[in-house]
């Protein structure tokens, strides 16, 4: 089997079972709208603040959605020995590391477009352009990429629910900080002025991917 029918076969699978039992994005976007109803109601969406209240409430609630995405993923993975199995099967872990990435890109994915639309109508911001959607892109992709190599890390590890937060979090700072800056540059209509932090987004996710990629078969050895 070459490594792109293994690839599709992973993902495949993971985007069959998240159909049959619908609890993973259920899950998540219901954290999202939970988190952005209650920002609603914690910002003054009269002032001048609107776009960094809107942004900042995006984030958090991409970051906890995310998070909780991993935690709930590594669950299933967990179950009847699937994960084990499939470190067991003759599949490259690069391949399994990017194919486990794309799926929870599809995933959040789903979730973040769900969260602009809500976005849109509570915080009453021009949310579905071409600037912000390629910010989200950018940010979910280093999110998404650190949530995989460190989801594998703590996948035997029985106090991962606590774990997995305490490792993501420190380096996922960096991220969410230019993701919510470039966010609001965009939002005010100063693209000239979020390109910088759109760079360093995507530098930071080419990182990240390349040591996920390099890395995550030692990880997944131990």
């Amino acid at each position: 089997m070459s490594a792109w029918s293994q690839f599709t076969a992973i993902v495949k699978r993971d985007l069959l079972l998240e159909w049959r039992a619908r609890e993973l994005v259920l899950g998540m976007l219901v954290m999202t709208l939970l988190t952005l109803l209650i920002f609603t109601f914690a910002f003054d969406l009269s002032g001048v603040q609107r776009a960094a209240s809107g942004s900042g409430a995006l984030w958090v609630a991409i970051v906890f959605a995310t998070l909780l995405g991993w935690g709930r993923a590594v669950a299933l993975d967990r179950q009847e020995g699937a994960w084990e199995g499939l470190l067991l099967s003759p599949v490259e872990r690069p391949v399994i590391f990017i194919a486990k990435l794309v799926s929870m890109l599809v995933f959040v994915t789903i979730v973040e477009l769900v969260a602009l639309l809500v976005l849109a109508v509570l915080f009453a911001l021009p949310v579905l352009q071409p600037g912000v959607l390629v910010v989200v892109g950018l940010g979910t992709l280093g999110l998404c990429t650190l949530g995989t190599l460190f989801a594998a890390m703590t996948a035997n590890v029985r106090s991962r629910e606590v774990l997995l937060p305490a490792l993501l979090f420190p380096l996922a700072v960096p991220v969410v900080i230019g993701a919510v800056r470039a966010t609001t540059l965009e939002l005010n209509g100063f693209t000239g002025d979020a390109a910088p932090w759109k760079s360093l987004l995507g530098g930071f996710a080419a990182l990240f991917f390349a040591l996920g990629a390099l890395t995550f078969g030692s990880v997944t050895e131990e």
